[in-house]
């Protein structure tokens, strides 16, 4: 079977379907995906490093932007649309899945109009703009979390979660050895976060005065890597803290974490829960209709994270919140289970079979017969 995935920009949008893909073709060889999204985006990087081939239109975003940004990118639409049509004639696809993100939107309803069966994956608890727009059209929708009934056809939606990559499913089974050092693992996503950045330095400072053996792990970000670094070098912690602008090995740096501190992304949310980790979750305040803090409610209300706002966030609070953690490993260990509880460890290979499914289908499948499996 041929499967496009489309979109991108940031992690939580490609992860999911590079986990997908992941499903698809460990599950027949000859099942082939191919990628679309932009230069400009994180795909341009990672879908050659996790082996996959990707294929790039020129498309920008629409919301949260100037008037000028905004026609510029709607301008962009139609050759977008002529771009994405290209690549569906010549590769064929038997399904399409869109995953978020700018390039999502108009190859996902060039698929529609070529009569290509299509599937929308949406992360967040509260649907983002592209994802409420394409659930028009789409023949199926896959939802994590259950608030985001209300904004889709109940006909075409199931709950299937949201896939995450190989390397992580491994962490959903493995406990931490005994006497293996306590770990902290700090990250803002792909590209970092501002405020994490400026606020972690002075709050590992302060843990590392009550947790002497403390192995901390912060991704920065490629701007602020050495602004930070610099920032724990003047608090004596040069050589203590791995910094690192991007973690292109996340199942490793789950695996020695005790606690960790993050955004609560819908990709993130899902990776804490399979990874089983108890996290201090700061929610972006700005993401769109501030789905990030409904998203880290799953987790809060299920027994497996804190949530500090931004807005209340200083080095003390988040040192006091994740040293009360590392210091009690009974609500630990309870955190641990609680997310463990929420995870769907078996979410790619569902939607996987969901693809299968419609791709057998589809037009093209039914010539193909046997491809489709």
């Amino acid at each position: 079977m041929r499967v496009v995935i489309a979109g991108g920009g940031t992690g939580g949008h490609l992860f999911p379907g590079i986990a997908l893909a992941e499903e698809l073709t460990s599950r027949n060889q000859g099942h082939q995906v191919l990628f679309v999204g932009t230069r400009r985006g994180l795909e341009f990087q990672a879908v050659p490093r996790a082996g996959f081939v990707l294929d790039v239109i020129k498309v920008a975003g629409l919301k949260g932007k100037g008037w000028w940004a905004w026609l510029r990118g709607l301008l962009r639409v139609p050759l977008a649309m002529l771009q994405s049509r290209r690549i569906l004639k010549r590769f064929r696809p038997h399904v399409v899945v869109g995953v978020g993100g700018y390039a999502s939107g108009p190859v996902v309803f060039t698929a529609w109009l070529m009569r290509i069966p299509t599937v929308i994956m949406e992360q967040n608890a509260l649907p983002g703009l592209t994802n409420r727009i394409l659930g028009r059209i789409a023949k199926k929708i896959v939802i994590s979390f259950e608030e985001s009934r209300p904004y889709f056809s109940a006909k075409k939606l199931t709950l299937l979660g949201n896939p995450v990559r190989k390397a992580l499913v491994s962490n959903f089974l493995r406990s931490r050895e005994p006497g293996e050092s306590l770990g902290l693992l700090v990250f803002g996503g792909s590209q970092g976060a501002r405020t994490l950045n400026r606020v972690v330095p002075e709050a590992v400072h302060l843990l590392a005065k009550r947790f002497g053996d403390l192995s901390t792990v912060h991704q920065t970000g490629e701007r602020e890597l050495e602004e930070v670094q610099e920032r724990y070098r003047a608090l004596g912690l040069e050589g203590v803290v791995e910094t690192t602008a991007f973690l292109h090995d996340m199942a490793a740096a789950y695996r020695r974490a005790d606690v960790v501190v993050c955004r609560a992304g819908a990709t993130t949310v899902a990776e804490l829960s399979l990874c089983r980790k108890a996290a201090v979750l700061v929610p972006f305040p700005f993401a769109a209709d501030n789905h990030q803090e409904i998203n880290a409610r799953s987790l809060v209300g299920a027994g497996a994270a804190v949530m500090v706002r931004e807005s209340e966030l200083g080095a003390e609070r988040l040192a006091d919140e994740v040293a009360a953690i590392l210091a009690d490993p009974e609500r630990r260990t309870a955190m641990e289970e609680a997310a463990g509880l929420v995870s769907r460890p078996e979410s790619a290979r569902e939607i996987c079979e969901l693809c299968l499914q419609l791709g057998a289908l589809s037009r093209w499948g039914r010539k193909d017969g046997a491809a489709c499996r």
